[in-house]
């Protein structure tokens, strides 16, 4: 071998040694044996890190988002009215689901939910491998860490944050029953159209409640968790249709494989097609006047306005749709079909509200609250700052039976007995002198009280209030439900207290229910859900003790039969095919105007109210409608007469059971032929007796002597001059002596106002 051959095998045996020692070096670090350490060391530390990441994190509270929820409020047969609120979501307990519809969810999101500890380890780390790698949103999840994200996290894609699912996913399935995790994601999930929670997207996507969903419904909304606005049947393209009928078919069969539903149950499933999409509802019109009274009344029985006002609420409300329906169009009928603000300025100022309740139940079965927001904001059904007129009339005569009241003879006060009738008579026994004209200055005579009432007399009534005492007349009418702030002074027995056809209905109704007091109550249940657990919140009786007797109620009832059938209101109701009693009521100056009026099923007031549309100012209704004189007996009467009908749906043959030995309606005394003369008031020297009047017709019954008690001097000329209002409301100053009127009242009606009914 040559020199040049030995040279390059020694740069050659070089080289070896060199790749040798380079390698021995590589090998002492990377050993299997340290690799596998490594591992390990690596592994321990990840296990380690989680240890102590379980122990630092605590299941959070849940976030605010995923507790919104909205206010349901619902008819008497549980159709929904409204929802408000930020968030279209009503939790209901996993009891209100049915088995087969949660299963479902089940079968479309996670088969091992019931198995599992509340984590799918691989479907998870895919996740995050393919967030970490850009490949955006993931599925995975277990129906457990679903309901975290939903409940106590946000719905963003990191690392940290799939961390913390995983971890508070494990602790929620230790704490939790599966029963109260499948409820919660349920409740929480988002379906479409707006609707967040199981019971919402059942109202959105079938317009049922979520008891009612059938197992094929079920699938569906559970196959729209996937995709909710790809898979809602409206929205979607054909694709879109044809895989959610596809997902929706693999939720049926996965149930098979579970045994949840037999094959033969699985062929006779067919896919329920979804209701088009309808808008939320909404609060216009009279429904936003309902929903707010609601509320006032949940918040007087203590319910807290905040609490309300964060959701979670169904209000079950006594209205009877149809009802209320017939009541909004026996208004826009029998009123508003009259009104033309553009030919009459008055007629913009025509409001009308009303009450129709249950006597039994003392549920508010339709309410009319005015044209609703934007064109009218204030309640007219609850508003409380018109007078009641005579209205009130009832309610003295009912005081005065009730405390077996006299006249100033000795005379006991019943439907028989006879009054000076005239027109300003003074009254005898009052502490204030007080001498009411009668409605456009007739004069009357001895007229029975059933005549008084019938025609409305302001004379009687006036000194029947004496009789009775004006302190007992006030507190039965507070018993019956009225304000307990009217003045107690002579010129209450005429009705200027302010009252509402809320309370006025009330008044009438405990007449109806035999005396039995009536409260009218809109809300007839409540419940609130806070995590799927449902609360009831308990409500008051609307149906309460006896405050008059019976035979002063029946007694009341048989003597407002001849008001329908001989008086005031009889040209507008009598000719009805149901049983009726009630009262017309109109105010000074014509500024209100009722009916409340009542069957032995339905109660309802009536009342028209003149306000100025500028500033809300108290003004007169006449000639609203071109008719001149707007009274009780005429737009109220008629709205009353109408709605009644409809409301009793046909159901009219049912009479008043009165324990009464009156009957329906006491025979009135012939009443004289009333004279527009107004007469002077009798001198001191000269009984009302004196005065010739007709002999009254034999009443049922024994006859009760006249009522001849001796009059006081007359009214002094400084007191002012007598107002009287139509109907005898109104027409007396607001200390109770003659004239002035009430509130905005300037004066009474003059000589030569138009006649009109009471």
């Amino acid at each position: 071998m040559g020199r040049a051959d030995a040279r390059r095998a020694r740069q050659g045996s070089a080289r070896r040694a060199r790749t040798k020692d380079k390698k021995s070096g590589i090998r002492r670090f990377f050993t299997w044996k340290k690799l596998l350490g490594a591992f390990l060391g690596v592994c321990l530390l990840g296990i380690l890190g989680f240890i102590g990441l379980y122990l630092y994190v605590d299941i959070p509270k849940g976030n605010n988002e995923a507790k919104l929820q909205s206010n349901v409020y619902k008819y008497a047969n549980g159709k929904v009215m409204a929802r408000t609120g930020l968030r279209n979501r009503e939790n209901v307990p996993l009891s209100r689901i049915p088995k087969d519809v949660q299963r479902t969810f089940v079968a479309a999101e996670n088969k091992n939910f019931y198995h599992d500890s509340g984590v799918d380890l691989m479907g998870t780390m895919r996740g995050i491998f393919n967030t970490v790698m850009g490949r955006g949103k993931q599925g995975g999840s277990t129906i457990t860490q679903q309901y975290v994200k939903n409940y106590y996290l946000s719905q963003e894609q990191t690392v940290s944050r799939k961390l913390q699912e995983i971890v508070i996913s494990l602790k929620v399935d230790n704490k939790y029953g599966k029963d109260d995790i499948l409820a919660g994601y349920i409740n929480t999930s988002y379906y479409g159209r707006g609707a967040y929670g199981i019971q919402a997207a059942a109202q959105a996507y079938y317009g049922v409640d979520v008891d009612k969903l059938t197992v094929s419904q079920g699938a569906y909304l559970a196959s729209l968790l996937q995709a909710p606005n790809q898979y809602d049947w409206t929205l979607a393209t054909d694709a879109g249709k044809k895989r959610v009928q596809e997902r929706w078919a693999y939720t049926l069969d996965n149930m098979v494989e579970m045994k949840w539903l037999s094959p033969e149950d699985r062929r006779k499933q067919t896919f329920q097609k979804p209701k088009d999409p309808k808008p939320l509802s909404g609060v216009s019109g009279q429904t936003n006047y309902l929903v707010e009274q609601a509320k006032q009344e949940l918040f007087a029985q203590g319910v807290d306005e905040k609490q309300f006002a964060a959701g979670g609420w169904t209000v079950t409300l006594g209205i009877d749709k149809n009802k209320q329906k017939a009541l909004e169009a026996s208004v826009k009928r029998k009123l508003l079909a009259d009104l033309d603000p553009k030919k009459r300025k008055v007629d913009a100022d025509a409001q009308l509200g009303a009450t129709s309740v249950d006597p039994k139940t003392g549920h508010i079965v339709a309410m009319y609250g005015g044209e609703g927001p934007p064109k009218h904001y204030r309640n007219n059904a609850t508003r409380s700052d018109y007078q009641a007129a005579s209205t009130f009339k009832p309610l003295i005569l009912a005081s005065a039976m009730e405390n077996n009241a006299v006249t100033q003879d000795g005379v006991p006060i019943t439907p028989n007995t006879v009054y000076d009738g005239r027109n300003r008579r003074p009254v005898v026994g009052g502490k204030i002198a007080f001498a009411p004209p009668n409605e456009d200055e007739r004069e009357y005579g001895k007229i029975s009280v059933q005549t008084a009432t019938n025609n409305s007399v302001n004379a009687v009534f006036a000194q029947m209030g004496a009789d009775a005492g004006l302190d007992a007349v006030k507190k039965t009418a507070v018993s019956l439900g009225m304000d307990d702030r009217m003045d107690v002074k002579p010129a209450m027995t005429l009705g200027t207290m302010g009252a509402s056809p809320l309370q006025m209905a009330g008044a009438y109704a405990t007449l109806d229910n035999h005396g039995k007091k009536v409260t009218p109550t809109l809300v007839t249940q409540a419940t609130h859900s806070v995590n799927g657990v449902e609360t009831k919140v308990p409500l008051k009786d609307p149906i309460g003790d006896q405050v008059l007797s019976r035979k002063t109620a029946d007694t009341v009832t048989s003597v407002l039969t001849g008001v329908v059938n001989d008086g005031t209101a009889s040209d507008s109701v009598k000719n009805t095919a149901y049983k009726a009693a009630g009262k017309t009521g109109t105010s000074d100056d014509d500024k209100s105007a009722w009916f409340v009026g009542y069957t032995p099923k339905l109660v309802t007031a009536v009342g028209m109210f003149g306000e100025s549309p500028h500033g809300g100012r108290q003004v007169t209704l006449k000639n609203a409608g071109g008719h001149g004189r707007v009274n009780g007996g005429a737009y109220p009467a008629r709205v009353w007469a109408d709605y009644t009908q409809a409301a009793l749906n046909g159901n009219t043959g049912e009479d008043f059971d009165l324990e009464t030995d009156l009957g329906a309606g006491v025979p009135p005394t012939p009443t004289p032929t009333p004279s527009h003369t107004p007469s002077s008031s009798p001198s001191p020297s000269k009984s009302p007796s004196d005065s010739p009047s007709p002999t009254p017709s034999k009443p049922s019954g024994p006859p009760s002597p006249t009522h001849s008690g001796r009059p006081s001097p007359p009214v002094p000329s400084d007191s002012g001059s007598p107002g009287g209002g139509a109907d005898g409301g109104g027409g007396a100053g607001g200390d109770g002596t003659p004239g002035g009127g009430t509130g905005n009242d300037t004066g009474g009606n003059k000589a030569d106002s138009l006649p009109g009914f009471r």
